[in-house]
């Protein structure tokens, strides 16, 4: 089930600020006073795993159905929170028909508002999950409230737009170590079971040693449109989330994840340098921040090179959606169109479906629904599970790429996991409706777009 998708274009209405802060204060107003009175759910089923959804966009709605598909349910969705209410109404109805006996979510359990995450995971106990499928700016402040509640995460990537983010992330992963809370992270092709195959032969030789590792996810992805007159500028730019960085970290962050995560996990590594080459098509108008083409060489400490290749443009251009990795054996395939788990082994390496020598049958389960399968289970017979330190390493490397295309300079790990530099730079914590978004669009209407050589996203 893809979950990468803009919101539709029927969640786009003209809402005002005033609007907004009167539907939050109702909802709250009438949930605040249930909470007093029942402040956890009791399923019928002692079994029952209670799930708390914040974000109801197209991930989370997609994440809650991969929940719902797992065998190590039985599990039941029972409070909803996101700081607008029509995308609560619009998920409940989406989510309704396909999952009608699982969804207990009354109205006093919709909770509308910057902080209504917190009264969502207010209704879960500790053998529950939060669901945390907003957007990176406000992930690591989501999970550090949820840990402290010792209520078990599921948190979509990406993870921070910026290092202070991540590093807040990492300390609320130690917490949850100490406090025996599961966390798993949204990079689902890490429960693949091919692509553990793959890792395994390799692990064994099979390539020999890893020389270079190249991914590419080059597909058409439009750019934004004009913001309407009269659409307040805050709720605009998060609901345009993947335009904006601050809200998480721009397009190439939130969807490249996967493919620099699975470069760091073929390689075993993180790594030490990056930089790169990026910008932006002739004649298109796209009113976000974003470059629509990005090419990003990784070093690694021993000297190994990966590089990824992204390409937002139509047309007529080719079309590639996979990592490829070069020993000095021969080469794999580590992924198909969309993440398909289509992993195979090359007899040396030219990559041809000619010249395979292994190639993994299909997997019984998709990556989204398998991630879910191993939380559920982690749950179930209490096993460790915390994904959130690893999550947050592959976002360094992540952001460490796109620094070092918007600055035309070479990142290192230590700079951009040590950079003070923040993309919000206000307390997070302290967002509310009536907050300024940290860029205004120009006279034309577009938003600042970086220039290598003067743009600096490390301090």
């Amino acid at each position: 089930m893809k979950r990468e998708s803009q919101l539709s274009s029927t969640d786009l209405r003209k809402p005002s600020r005033r609007e907004f802060l009167a539907i939050g204060g109702k909802v709250a107003a009438g949930s605040a006073l249930a909470g007093v009175a029942i402040p956890h759910v009791h399923a019928a089923e002692d079994n029952t795993i209670k799930l708390a959804l914040s974000g109801c966009g197209g991930r989370g709605c997609g994440a809650v159905g991969n929940a719902m598909n797992s065998p190590h349910g039985p599990v039941k969705l029972v409070a909803m929170a996101d700081v607008v209410e029509d995308r609560i109404a619009n998920a409940l109805k989406r989510l309704s028909k396909p999952f009608g006996d699982r969804m207990d979510v009354p109205k006093e359990r919709q909770f509308v508002g910057f902080d209504a995450y917190k009264k969502a995971i207010d209704c879960l106990g500790s053998s529950d999950v939060a669901m945390l499928t907003s957007f990176a700016y406000v992930r690591p402040m989501q999970l550090e409230y949820a840990v402290n509640k010792g209520v078990n995460v599921f948190m979509e990537k990406s993870f921070a737009p910026d290092a202070p983010g991540l590093r807040r992330m990492i300390k609320a992963g130690e917490v949850a170590d100490k406090k025996n809370v599961k966390v798993a992270a949204g990079l689902q092709c890490r429960h693949s079971v091919n692509r553990q195959e793959l890792i395994k032969r390799m692990r064994a030789g099979e390539l020999g040693d890893i020389q270079l590792i190249r991914a590419y996810r080059i597909h058409p992805c439009g750019g934004m449109g004009k913001k309407p007159e009269g659409y307040d500028e805050l709720l605009w730019q998060i609901r345009n989330f993947t335009r904006f960085f601050w809200v998480s970290g721009g397009l190439f962050a939130e969807m490249n994840i996967h493919q620099i995560d699975e470069i760091c996990w073929l390689k075993g590594d993180w790594p030490a340098e990056a930089q790169g080459i990026g910008g932006r098509a002739a004649k298109v108008r796209n009113y976000g921040q974003g470059f629509d083409s990005i090419t990003i060489e990784w070093t690694f400490p021993d000297g190994t090179k990966a590089y990824d290749g992204v390409r937002w443009t139509g047309g007529h251009c080719f079309k590639e959606f996979a990592p490829f990795v070069h020993g000095t054996k021969c080469a794999a395939q580590f992924s198909g169109m969309t993440h398909k788990g289509i992993t195979r082994i090359y007899k040396d390496q030219r990559i041809a479906k000619d010249n395979i020598t292994w190639e993994a049958p299909p997997e019984q389960y998709n990556p989204w629904d398998a991630e879910w399968n191993v939380l559920l289970e982690s749950i179930r017979k209490d096993r460790p599970q915390n994904e959130a330190k690893r999550a947050a390493m592959s976002n360094c490397a992540d952001l460490m790429g796109r620094a070092a295309v918007h600055s035309g300079k070479r990142i290192t790990w230590d700079e951009m996991m040590n950079s003070k530099f923040q993309l919000y730079p206000g307390s997070i914590d302290e967002l509310n409706y009536d907050s300024k978004p940290p860029v205004v669009a120009d006279a034309d209407g577009y938003y600042p777009v970086p220039v290598p050589g003067e743009w600096s996203e490390v301090s």
